[in-house]
């Protein structure tokens, strides 16, 4: 049977399903190891405007949601009450956690360790984890996460014994009471913690329920290899009982948090069975999502479900940061430094895009081309009226749970170690790194306003001198990327890592300068989307906010826009170069709406044929414009884009017209 998520609270029993394994993975003893190696939680900590990013979640929703929301509060099940008991309080950890370690906030800690603590001395007898009053597997899931995170924070030596017993217990219990429903989808979430406690203790017998988890699961690379999802999904795929009612299999199969967390798949598939292709299913997979949903933004469109390429199409918020996680998980597997291209376009642009400045807000669903944020029934797939207001619920709870685990994660992953015994800088921005590189400690320090500018510091300080290789990532979007060391330059190669070896002594510093331009790059309708490194511009119409309902003590809010946005683009590949870029301080909140760290100004002409809909633009007119789209025109003007992230109402896709 297929539950839905308001019936899996009170989950009863499974059906039986067939337990054999895949042809060779049993005997398996081994995990293929990773290109790269995550550094354990609290090695990085956040400077500069990240570290400042991260304390406005902590002042905001994520800092403060269990001391007012129903389901965080001291009822849950997770915390030995009568109350929510599935996937809201592990959500709500896997975030709350790495943000408490990364900001080094007592309070925070204090919150935290509650549900971990919890969770590690109330451990069935059979093996068991969790509430009793429901035995599905996915929450489960979510709770492994965050206690590996607990365990690389503090070393504490329960949290493999737990999980020894509790995989026992899954391995015994999977024959007659297999993966079902959401867990079904996202057996790669449990296969990944497996793999974890496996390279901890060696355990002989986790390869095998590792094998089995992918045996009951769905099969994500045969999904993708007959790709059945080319179009916009609507509400027919969900059947005919609607939201409330379990949902059909092909439902599941389009949604995209289950498509974001599947994205893992290949990296838990290469770990167990070793081969080079599962690298390639992993592109592929990305690469599916991108040709028939991708959208400007680095997403692919899910409102709930996979949407098209219209970029009046939203994507949830839970996918996001699930595709984040994923992608980290990917590009320490495979260590390939186009996912790492991938991780900060959606860092920068879709993950602080979906909130308010202050994170007290969130929508459930964002749109590239977003003019209203009201009570409208349009443009979704499949979800309800309120899916792109700001605020505590809108449509669902699930992504006011999970949008903690966006930021912290993708602070945790700035820097790994390499399997020349050295290190990596995957993602860049500033950062403290104190860790060990061939037995002796060193204090890498990452100084840079990037994504807003160009220039990345890093000084390395040690005790004594030592000699390893530092790797640097060259952007696949600029070929003149350079780092600057003891008066040598070396290029950095486009979209791969580079090695820079010598004895570091303390004090030395590199230099990367990575050249931003302005460029233009196609989407839907040949629409044309202004980026900038690794940020997206977009057209702020201007915003009124309006109070739908206050949620204390936070608040819904419709907003409106105050000025036109029809706007088509009167650039292209060969002009964009020159347009004119102002940068300006960085503020207390990096991606405020009020203050743009960076600004683009472009001539543009306002196209009165292209109108909204019940608060939605029409669709993008084909780009380059012809016709009576081209006879509406209006006179030439100059517009000024900012990032993505801080228009709140925004045109990030535009229609072009020939100068």
């Amino acid at each position: 049977m297929n539950l839905s998520r308001r019936d899996a609270l009170k989950l009863g029993t499974f059906s039986a399903a067939a337990t054999m394994l895949p042809s060779g993975f049993a005997q398996a003893q081994k995990l293929a190891p990773t290109a790269l190696q995550p550094l354990p939680l609290g090695e990085i900590k956040p400077t500069g405007w990240l570290r400042r990013q991260l304390q406005v979640q902590a002042d905001g929703m994520g800092g403060h949601l269990d001391e007012f929301w129903p389901d965080l509060n001291n009822n849950s099940g997770w915390l030995g009450g009568t109350g929510e008991s599935w996937e809201r309080g592990p959500y709500f950890l896997d975030g709350l956690y790495p943000l408490a370690v990364l900001l080094d906030d007592p309070k925070l800690k204090a919150k935290a360790n509650r549900w971990v603590e919890w969770t590690l001395t109330h451990q069935q007898a059979n093996g068991m984890i969790g509430p009793a009053s429901n035995n599905d597997w996915w929450p489960r899931m979510l709770m492994v996460k965050a206690l590996i995170q607990h365990y690389e924070a503090t070393g504490d030596k329960r949290v493999p014994e737990v999980l020894t017993k509790y995989f026992h217990h899954q391995l015994a219990e999977l024959p007659t009471r297999p993966l079902q429903s959401w867990g079904l989808y996202r057996w790669q979430d449990a296969a990944y913690g497996v793999q974890w406690l496996y390279d901890q203790t060696h355990d002989p017998e986790l390869p095998k329920l590792a094998a089995l988890l992918q045996k009951q699961g769905f099969d994500w690379t045969a999904e993708f290899r007959n790709f059945p999802f080319e179009k916009a999904t609507d509400k027919t795929i969900l059947g005919p009982q609607g939201f409330d009612s379990p949902l059909p299999d092909r439902a599941m199969q389009a949604h995209g948090v289950n498509n974001g967390m599947a994205l893992k798949t290949a990296a838990v598939q290469y770990r167990s069975n070793g081969k080079p292709e599962e690298h390639a299913n992993f592109t592929y997979q990305l690469a599916t999502l991108d040709k028939y949903h991708g959208l400007p933004n680095g997403m692919f469109s899910c409102d709930e479900h996979l949407a098209g390429p219209n970029p009046v199409q939203g994507t949830e918020l839970c996918t996001v940061v699930d595709t984040m996680f994923s992608l980290e998980v990917a590009l320490a597997t495979f260590g390939d430094a186009a996912i790492a291209d991938r991780i900060e376009k959606i860092a920068y642009n879709a993950l602080p895009g979906t909130f308010t400045d202050d994170m007290w807000a969130h929508q459930y669903d964002q749109q590239p081309n977003q003019v209203q944020c009201s009570l409208n029934s349009k443009p979704w797939s499949t979800n309800g009226p309120e899916s792109n207001l700001y605020g505590l619920e809108p449509h669902f709870g699930c992504c006011t749970a999970n949008f903690h685990q966006g930021w912290p994660k993708f602070a945790a992953s700035l820097a790994m170690r390499t399997p020349d015994d050295g290190l990596a800088i995957t993602l860049y921005a500033p950062c403290d790194i104190k860790t060990k590189v061939r037995n002796t400690p060193v204090h890498i320090t990452v100084e840079t306003e990037y994504p807003f500018r160009d220039t990345v510091r890093i000084t390395i300080q040690s005790d004594k001198p030592v000699r390893f290789p530092l790797h640097l990532r060259g952007p696949a979007w600029t070929d003149a990327a350079t780092a600057a060391a003891a008066g040598q330059s070396t290029p950095l190669k486009p979209a791969a890592f580079t090695p820079i070896t010598r004895e570091w002594k303390s004090g030395d510093t590199i230099t990367l300068k990575l050249p931003m331009q302005p460029r233009a790059t196609r989407w839907f309708h040949n629409s044309l989307a202004i980026e900038r490194g690794p940020l997206l511009f977009s057209l702020d119409p201007g915003q009124s906010w309006m109070k739908l309902r206050d949620r204390k003590p936070t608040a819904d809010w419709q907003v409106f826009p105050t000025g036109a946005w029809n706007y088509a683009l009167a650039t292209d590949e060969s002009t964009v170069t020159d347009l004119k870029v102002e940068e300006k301080p960085i503020g207390a909140r990096p991606f405020a709406t009020a203050t743009p760290a960076v600004t683009i100004a472009v001539t543009a002409h306002q196209i009165d044929r292209w109108r909204s809909t019940d608060g939605v633009a029409n669709p993008l007119p084909e780009s380059p414009l012809a016709g009576k789209d081209l006879a509406s025109a209006r006179p030439q003007e100059t517009i000024t884009l900012v990032p993505y992230a801080g228009a709140k109402l925004r045109i990030s896709a535009f229609p072009q017209i020939k100068a």
